[in-house]
């Protein structure tokens, strides 16, 4: 029986701009292969617009840490044969690799180009408010320091259909790029009419060179780095066929099995799942409604009713789809979508993603290892590492929920005779401390379970018909499971 499965997102925003991070990737590999981290998803790996670019701002997917282009032969992260080694160095500790791949826009062009556009309500872009006039926007890209290896391809402002700045006004606004067959891509977000343009020159999906280009820079990466899979962002912003059509090129080129999730940043989840049931392709997403849920758990303490934590949520209702995580680096401080995860409650909202059945859990570089910065956060590695182990050891098996009260719940997952020793019980409480009676199997008769949190000493013995009393602490967690002794 193969072992469950987990990834971690291998960045925060303020990982070092010195260039070490793949090298430390590279040294953290058997470390992460022993506290069970299957996968690591790692940040944009393609030239941004300078060495300090989170790697969001992209400028060259050719370009992956080689070439002297921005003022920077590395990207913020490493060199590109620093990468690769990081990447083999995962492999040998049977860590997979999935790849952020940024594809709604470019940004940090070489050359300004004169060309028509219309002013746009930026509020509904849907709406033009101007007439045609020509402006000067930065769309030529040239890539002077990698020339023609590669790839040939140059864009210019044919090869997108919006930008937000007037090189020769210095006027900002939100501004749709005219000619023929050119206008908003569709099948994307209706937020604000038309949500395609989201940043920079916008990628223009309906342009048959483009999607070639898009395509086979696809296959060169996959082909360069033997990566596990793709993490796409912002895919509200990109049309839904085009991703579709380039997920099946990526599949076929790669020949086997191949990972996608997509970030569809909505804390509505109907929206996520009207996507979902609308495409015909296999494309995991965030469950961005979770994040959410967990977040108002922890502001509201006491006063949110836990029995309630996974209603309107991805996983809830697409539990093959739902990649679940608690914090990412949109969420933590002092970023776009700060919506941080009050600490008390972070260990528990790591046990509703790690121990339970569905999703597919990711653990957040900023909560394990800490947040650098001005601000910095330490990492809460002594608390997620009992929940990995858990993850790893005992959450196997049926699940039986005990969501009955609304400070104080539980589930049990029964185990398996494939996984010795495996099967556990979780209690949570937001309040003053509770307990809860659970069923663990007959078969557990007489056993003595034990908390892998060490939040609790106290040694559980089954009774004869299965049953156990699980205490837990206020405001806290506890994983009952076989003691190891």
């Amino acid at each position: 029986m193969e072992r469950n499965r987990t990834m971690i997102q291998f960045f925060e925003w303020h990982v070092a701009s010195d260039g070490s991070h793949w090298n430390g990737l590279k040294e953290m590999a058997q470390e992460l292969n022993k506290v069970w981290i299957n996968a690591v998803w790692i940040p944009p790996v393609t030239k941004g617009q300078s060495s300090q670019d989170t790697g969001y701002g992209v400028y060259d997917l050719y370009d992956l840490g080689e070439f002297d282009q921005k003022g920077t032969v590395r990207t913020k992260y490493g060199t590109k044969d620093e990468l690769i080694d990081a990447i083999q160095e995962c492999h040998k500790h049977n860590i997979q690799v999935y790849v952020d791949l940024v594809l709604n826009h470019k940004a940090a062009a070489d050359e300004t180009e004169v060309f028509k556009i219309v002013e746009v309500n930026p509020q509904n872009r849907n709406e033009v408010i101007s007439k045609p006039v020509d402006i000067e926007g930065w769309t030529k890209f040239i890539f002077p320091g990698r020339g023609d290896q590669y790839s040939s391809f140059k864009w210019s402002f044919e090869h997108f259909n919006g930008v937000d700045y007037d090189a020769k006004t210095g006027k900002k606004g939100i501004y749709r790029i005219l000619g023929e067959n050119k206008n908003w891509n569709g099948n994307v977000d209706d937020e604000l009419g038309n949500y395609d343009y989201l940043m920079f020159a916008n990628i223009d999906y309906n342009h048959p060179s483009v999607i070639e280009e898009v395509f086979n820079a696809g296959k060169w990466i996959i082909d360069i780095l033997q990566c596990d899979g793709f993490r796409f962002d912002a895919i509200k912003h990109i049309n839904h066929d085009f991703l579709g059509d380039f997920v099946i090129e990526m599949l076929k080129h790669r020949g086997k099995e191949f990972f996608f999730v997509g970030e569809f940043w909505n804390s509505d989840v109907k929206e996520s799942q009207e996507f979902l049931d609308s495409i015909d392709y296999r494309i995991e997403l965030f469950d961005v409604a979770l994040h959410y849920k967990l977040y108002e758990a922890s502001k509201a303490g006491r006063h949110f009713n836990l029995a309630t934590i996974f209603d309107k949520t991805l996983v809830q209702s697409h539990p093959l789809d739902a990649v679940t995580f608690v914090d990412n680096h949109d969420t933590q401080p002092n970023e776009g979508l700060e919506s941080w995860i009050d600490d008390w409650f972070k260990q528990i909202a790591y046990a509703f993603i790690l121990l339970r059945r569905d999703g597919y859990p990711v653990v957040f570089f900023g909560d394990y290892f800490g947040i650098a910065g001005d601000n910095p956060i330490p990492g809460k590695k002594d608390e997620i590492d009992p929940l990995l182990y858990a993850r790893h050891q005992y959450a196997y098996g049926e699940q039986d929920d005990y969501f009955d009260h609304p400070n104080t719940i539980g589930w049990v997952r029964r185990g398996t005779t494939e996984i010795e020793r495996s099967g556990c019980a979780v209690v949570i409480c937001n309040s003053d401390g509770g307990y809860k009676k659970m069923f663990v199997g007959t078969e557990r008769a007489k056993e003595i379970w034990v908390d892998i949190t060490q939040n609790r000493n106290d040694q559980i013995s089954i009774d004869d018909k299965g049953f156990a009393t699980f205490p837990v602490n206020g405001g806290s967690v506890s994983v009952w499971a076989l003691s190891e002794e």
